[in-house]
């Protein structure tokens, strides 16, 4: 099977180096609208921020944190939930509120943060990252909704990167997972009711592409994984690849000219259609790369054609509800 190959359109600079980073995380926030992390403003700062584009105006809104965050999610009361260093907490953007929600994450060892997650029928599923990228010590949680208990599913990742679950007809789920150095997608069963995943099974083994796996998302119909490979190394480009599931081939593949370390993809709607949105990065960069990269750290995005009804991304990327 031949690989579709086209280049992702730039259309959003961050306009500050301290944005530009290490953006990461876009999740849809309704028509037009849609949130972004930049999860940390430089590579001696401690903290980073939650952002808010708006497509039609072209503006946007920059909301600091007090650490650096992993993930953020819409809630349905127009707050965020944010994975923030070592605590997942709600953030308010209208007064910077923070109220806690989830404490003691990795509490076990030392040198990690919270790095990728998803929300799936209210429950919170997200990983950790070990700050030196070396050391088998991140944690892949559960946060279950139905007794808002924190339950370690793995201790011995090492930077736990993108997530996607899919419904089971045995009634668990499958949640495919990227530990970023195994340059693996792995499957595991996991029975939320019981807290517990299984050995897993490989699912895509991504050995031979260049660059590392970091956030990753699925086709609407739920075949094929879309995953951004971030490139350390000199390159004209940077590469997210969509992956069949069932054959583990590559079947397309989006290129981010002018900045070769893509980082994260993810569906929102712009113009009343749906589209594909990705994060890069300027993280790592010496300065030769640099000036060969004059597009790292900005969005890219690229339209499918395909009419948005409103309800398609909500029902895929949901608001988590927040605890009364």
């Amino acid at each position: 099977m031949s690989v579709i190959v086209e280049q992702a359109e730039l259309f959003f600079d961050p306009g500050s180096e301290s944005l530009r980073f290490l953006p990461e995380g876009p999740y849809p926030l309704g028509s037009d609208r849609f949130s972004w992390v930049a999860i940390q403003h430089g590579a001696e700062a401690s903290v980073g921020s939650l952002n808010i584009y708006d497509a039609k105006s072209g503006v946007n809104q920059s909301y600091a944190l007090a650490g650096r965050p992993g993930f953020a999610f819409p809630t349905d009361r127009g707050n965020f939930v944010v994975g923030c260093e070592r605590s997942v907490g709600i953030f308010s953007p209208m007064d910077g509120s923070w109220r806690p929600l989830i404490d003691g994450v990795d509490s076990h060892v030392q040198g990690t943060i919270i790095n990728d997650g998803l929300v799936w029928d209210g429950n919170l599923i997200f990983g950790t990252k070990d700050l030196e990228f070396k050391t088998k010590k991140a944690g892949l949680y559960l946060w279950r909704r139905s007794d808002r208990k924190l339950i370690l599913l793995r201790s011995d990742q090492i930077c736990s990167n993108g997530k996607v679950v899919l419904p089971r007809e045995d009634g668990a789920v499958d949640l495919l997972d990227i530990d970023s150095p195994t340059r693996k997608v792995v499957a595991y069963r996991l029975d939320i009711a019981a807290g517990t995943i299984d050995e897993g099974r490989l699912v895509v083994d991504l050995k031979d592409e260049l660059g590392v796996p970091d956030g990753m998302t699925m086709t609407l119909d739920g075949k094929s994984l879309i995953i951004s490979l971030y490139n350390p190394d000199q390159a004209a480009f940077g590469r997210t690849i969509q992956v069949g599931i069932t054959s583990g081939m590559l079947e397309r593949e989006w290129q981010t000219v002018g900045s070769p370390q893509a980082t994260c993809p993810q569906w929102v709607e712009i113009g009343g259609q749906l589209v594909l949105v990705i994060t890069t990065a300027v993280e790592h960069m010496a300065s030769d790369r640099r000036v060969g990269a004059p597009n790292a750290g900005c969005l890219y995005r690229c339209i499918t054609g395909v009419l948005s009804n409103g309800s398609i991304l909500r029902d895929f990327l949901p608001v988590f509800d927040e605890p009364i």
